[in-house]
């Protein structure tokens, strides 16, 4: 199934795709990769899933906000290539969470993303290499911020 039928049969909602905030482009092509900036978790309102994991928000809420940085990550992904059906795989993930000093759970945060792009491209494409750290704070206190490599067709 493609990916782009896998997001209709998941009726999933995407935000509009992010605009940058300063001097970078939010997708680049080089060769056969695209590399996506830094997203964080906006809503389908515009609005930004903000606070610090483990202090403000429970894990739980961190991951549904990771989640919600896939969402905004297809949504780009959308915008600059016009269909989810060309991204062949999820090469690298990178997840930064605003985390509590005593957090320590960073990669079950980041699996919100990671969960999500397996639901779109399967186990074998939609799961890559991947780091998750804690950082502290983040742009605009949000809740993550996530990058990724995608290898296209």
């Amino acid at each position: 199934m493609s990916a782009e039928a896998r997001l209709r049969d998941l009726h999933l909602e995407l935000p509009r795709a992010p605009k940058p905030v300063a001097v970078y482009k939010p997708l680049v092509v080089s060769g056969q990769h695209a590399y996506v900036s830094g997203h964080g978790p906006v809503r389908t309102d515009g609005t930004l899933i903000v606070g610090v994991v483990g202090k403000d928000l429970t894990l739980e809420e961190g991951k549904l906000a990771a989640r919600q940085v896939g969402l905004a990550i297809l949504a780009t992904l959308k915008e600059h290539l016009g269909s989810l059906d060309r991204v062949n795989r999820v090469v690298k993930i990178l997840g930064m969470v605003n985390t509590a000093a005593d957090f320590y759970d960073h990669p079950k945060v980041i699996n919100g993303c990671s969960e999500l792009f397996a639901e779109i491209w399967g186990m074998d494409h939609g799961v890559g290499a991947r780091s998750a750290v804690g950082m502290g704070p983040l742009p605009g206190n949000i809740a993550v911020e996530i990058e990724v490599i995608f290898e296209l067709v």
